[in-house]
């Protein structure tokens, strides 16, 4: 059943993220990011006070690191994905594992453990040359912009997995990191929403936005509680290597909801990144069995 949960997971996260290029149009990225937040924390509210879980943590400065990172990196990835075709967003996302590979690596060759393990090295290297064929059409439209910001998502995207990591070493409950990690993307995006609308932010909502929203908001949550199901009950290396499907679900969205058609050295340029993102997750994961840094597999931050 894990392998079930982890691609019913992939495919809500891939729908989040075409809800959100949807809701674009309508919204400034700030106020995807608010509604995101508080519409995920009153959705998981009642789950959690319906289980008997507690609010109070004794770990206040970890949380807020956390949701600070998550934060920076989600929005970042809505912003991108307003920019590029859905599936080019949601491949450079991806990338969060190599950034986590190349830093053990480095830090392993750095420590002296031993000799660099080349083919992880030739894994990453191959990565960039993914990113730089899927990046190509986005700098030939000059929005190369958008596509750098998404990059940068997933740099900052490993550093909240590791957070969230340490988090579950010190005994957080998942249910508690996301909950007040979406209390704080609620908050942050109220305050860039003010920042950019002012009084606008509370303009009168049409039924079509609203679902929109809602939409965003049920699917990363329920995409998180199967996504973390599928970790609890089935084995890491394979569910992880499943999330990689999210970039066929998102290649599936874009086709279907704008007509996205892209030219075979993007095709390349993604399956090169497939390929080297799952070799680093084997990376990562064998590592994690070392008792080295480990990587933590949300790919989205939270969601």
């Amino acid at each position: 059943m894990a392998p079930l949960w982890m691609l019913f997971a992939s495919f809500l996260f891939a729908a989040m993220g075409a809800t959100v290029k949807l809701a674009s149009s309508l919204y400034s990225t700030s106020e995807i990011v608010m509604y995101r937040g508080f519409i995920g924390a009153l959705l998981l509210f009642p789950m959690i006070r319906l289980q008997g879980g507690s609010f109070k943590t004794p770990f206040p400065k970890e949380h807020l690191w956390r949701s600070v990172v998550g934060v920076v990196s989600l929005w970042m990835w809505f912003y991108a994905i307003a920019k590029l075709p859905l599936a080019t967003a949601v491949t450079l996302n991806y990338m969060a594992p190599i950034w986590l590979a190349t830093y053990m690596f480095f830090i392993g060759w750095w420590r002296g453990r031993g000799l660099p393990e080349w083919p992880l090295a030739l894994a990453i290297a191959m990565s960039f040359v993914g990113v730089t064929l899927v990046l190509r059409p986005a700098v030939e439209t000059h929005e190369w912009v958008g596509g750098l910001v998404a990059i940068g998502s997933s740099v900052i995207a490993a550093m909240a997995y590791m957070q969230v990591r340490r988090l579950g070493q010190m005994g957080e409950p998942e249910y508690r990191v996301v909950f007040y990690f979406s209390v704080t993307m609620g908050l942050a995006g109220l305050v860039g929403s003010l920042l950019g609308n002012g009084v606008n932010t509370f303009r009168p909502q049409s039924w079509h936005g609203m679902g929109l929203l809602l939409a965003i908001a049920a699917s990363g949550l329920f995409a998180q509680i199967a996504m973390t199901r599928a970790y609890r009950i089935g084995k890491v290396l394979v569910v992880a290597n499943l999330q990689y499907t999210g970039i066929v679900f998102s290649s599936l969205w874009g086709m279907v909801l704008w007509g996205d058609v892209f030219d075979w050295h993007v095709w390349l340029g993604m399956g090169v990144i497939l390929v080297s993102g799952i070799a680093a997750t084997f990376y990562n994961t064998t590592r994690t069995a070392r008792g080295a840094v480990v990587k933590e597999t949300d790919p989205i931050a939270s969601e």
